[in-house]
């Protein structure tokens, strides 16, 4: 395999954000095993900046490092599902509150053109995953505040571990989509409880698709 291509400035982020879509397209399994003297020999660099990478993937929660052991693709538990669920209910039901209360009308606007393609995308799984995570993403960026980003950016990295995506259950897509058009309307009529409201049923709702049977 040729060697990946990556700038020297920073290697080991650049190493990590090649780990961590692998890990995302399931290239890497959940619960594998990162064999760091091929992967370093794939990319053409040394481990030193591999090991780098590993340490930020651990601190964001996609990698665990056993001792003595490596590095592994961090495997959720069921446990881990529904705390990472019941903090992004909390943080993103928050915000939701913050944008339905100071939003402007164009800031209004960019959430229904960003709904509109994701009425568009119904029936096509992977852009509609990837609409439905731009919308949740903007109403944070419009509630503005910095640490709460992070963490929902954060909590998002570790949600797609889940073996069990919640939008690929059969009919999951559209009731989200129902659960977003509530959500939407609740931010447009300025109803800042029902918007929270909304968007914790929305979670809750994943949380059920999600949870393996």
């Amino acid at each position: 395999m040729s060697a990946l291509t990556l700038t020297p400035r920073a290697l080991y982020q650049e190493v990590a954000e090649a780990l961590r879509q692998r890990i995302f397209r399931r290239e890497l399994e959940p619960g594998s095993w990162i064999d760091e003297l091929r992967i370093a020999e794939e990319f053409g660099i040394s481990r030193t900046p591999l090991r780098e990478a590993l340490k930020v993937l651990a601190a964001e929660g996609l990698v665990t490092m056993k001792v003595r052991r490596g590095a592994y693709v961090t495997e959720m538990s069921e446990k881990d599902l529904r705390d990472v669920y019941h903090l992004l209910s909390l943080l993103e039901s928050d915000a939701a509150g913050v944008v339905a209360a100071t939003a402007t009308e164009a800031q209004l606007a960019a959430l229904r053109d960003l709904h509109a393609e994701l009425e568009a995308a119904a029936g096509e799984r992977e852009r509609f995953f990837a609409v439905n995570e731009r919308f949740h993403m903007l109403l944070l960026e419009l509630a503005d505040n910095r640490w709460r980003s992070q963490m929902v950016t954060d909590l998002r990295k570790v949600m797609k571990l889940n073996r069990h995506n919640s939008l690929f259950k059969q009919g999951r897509m559209f009731d989200s989509l129902n659960e977003h058009r509530a959500i939407l309307a609740a931010i447009s009529a300025r109803d800042a409880k029902a918007a929270v409201q909304t968007m914790q049923a929305h979670f809750a709702q994943g949380l059920e698709a999600a949870s393996p049977r």
